[in-house]
């Protein structure tokens, strides 16, 4: 079968869904599909992360992670208002347990005032323990806008929607070749489709559809980052009212070991972040020989390694030293014991690492002339994934 489309998006995940919904409710006449390898939607970085809905505070100001975050965060409160999607804007507070961490709490306040995030506020310890009883820090950042949602049901409401407008999604459709010439044409190991423009929103995969659809990227790779969670035990769970995040790291482009209450319940603690052997590799002994290689061979990948040794070896001896991790865990709250704790799920970040050594800090949209390659688009996606929706589909109206 060769069907043809107005638009194809490639990948199932919440930055894909939200894609084709906001184009269809631009224009609902277009003939649209999204081809998904798996046999469900969001099973990869959509249906592993730890449901948080992010401020903003973190980002660049000016940047694509900020933009998108806060207005696909307000985005994403009306969505859920309107179709009675759960959530709870229980906020956090970010953490200093040392002074030697001053200045990089100082500038990530700085951060949020910039980016315009009304009512965070530098708070003392004794604020700070009125919050969350059992915490240690020298002072504390509050953040009220940061909530926690099931983004999987998010997901699911978003592909109602596109069906009720007359997309169509073909789950169970691994692409395997694109040819680009006039019109685009993606052979899938069952399928044949043609389409004028392609939207690729493969995540963990998204370098390699980028380079089927001819554009070259050897300047980018997808290094895949495993996060492996914690989860208190019941009895402890009121050591957690909500969500605790330390100072991050200025030298380590991950936030650090934290505490989440989650919507569904339990509290979760983690993660770290360690090298996945594999893309999709969720478990330590997932391995795929032929992806380790490529990252290991990748010059991008041995500067990141070289420049981060100290940071990685230390995150991957917590990877296998629940000794480690625990002692992460009590820099936050000092109470929590080796025991109180139980090993949890995990998931895979796909970030964007340039040949250059840079993990890239911003979301990156690659644009063809047919195609968009959306080609780093981690956290914080799924709090921005209706404002990034917006954007791209803009791109593909323009086109068409």
């Amino acid at each position: 079968m060769n069907i043809k489309y107005d638009v194809i998006i490639i990948g199932a995940g919440i930055v894909g869904l939200a894609t084709a919904l906001r184009t269809l409710q631009s224009n609902p006449r277009l003939r649209l599909a999204i081809l998904e390898k798996e046999s469900e939607i969001a099973l990869h970085q959509t249906g592993h992360n730890s449901g948080v809905i992010h401020s903003g505070i973190y980002y660049k100001p000016g940047s694509q992670k900020a933009q998108n975050c806060i207005n696909g965060y307000n985005q994403l409160i009306q969505f859920c208002d309107k179709y009675d999607i759960k959530y709870d804007l229980c906020g956090k507070i970010i953490v200093k347990t040392k002074e030697s961490q001053s200045e990089s709490f100082n500038n990530i306040y700085n951060r949020g005032v910039r980016n315009g995030l009304v009512g965070i506020t530098k708070i003392s310890k004794e604020q700070a323990l009125e919050l969350e009883p059992h915490v240690n820090c020298l002072e504390a950042i509050y953040v009220p806008q940061t909530g926690i949602i099931d983004f999987k049901k998010v997901s699911l409401k978003y592909t109602q929607l596109i069906n009720e407008l007359g997309g169509e999604l073909f789950l169970n459709n691994k692409v395997v070749r694109i040819k680009n010439n006039k019109q685009i044409e993606i052979i899938t190991d069952k399928m044949i489709f043609t389409t004028k423009t392609l939207v690729n929103c493969a995540g963990l995969y998204s370098d390699k559809i980028a380079k089927f659809g001819a554009q070259k990227l050897n300047n980018i790779m997808i290094i895949p980052f495993r996060g492996e969670y914690y989860e208190l035990n019941k009895d402890k769970e009121y050591l957690v009212k909500n969500l605790i995040y330390p100072v991050p790291n200025p030298n380590f482009p991950f936030l650090g070991v934290h505490f989440t209450r989650m919507i569904n319940g339990g509290i979760e603690a983690g993660p770290n972040a360690v090298l996945a052997f594999r893309r999709e590799g969720y478990k330590k002994t997932d391995i795929n020989f032929k992806e380790l290689f490529e990252v290991l061979t990748f010059p991008g990948f041995r500067k990141v390694a070289f420049k981060y040794w100290a940071e990685g070896w230390m995150e991957m001896k917590r990877s296998y030293s629940k000794k480690l991790i625990v002692k992460a865990m009590k820099e936050l709250i000092p109470e929590i014991e080796e025991s109180d704790v139980h090993s949890s799920g995990s998931g895979v970040r796909a970030q964007a690492c340039d040949i250059e050594g840079t993990l890239l800090d911003d979301f990156k949209i690659i644009e063809m002339e047919n195609i968009i390659n959306v080609c780093n688009a981690p956290s914080p996606a799924a709090t921005s994934s209706l404002s990034i929706g917006e954007h791209i589909s803009k791109m593909i109206i323009n086109r068409l």
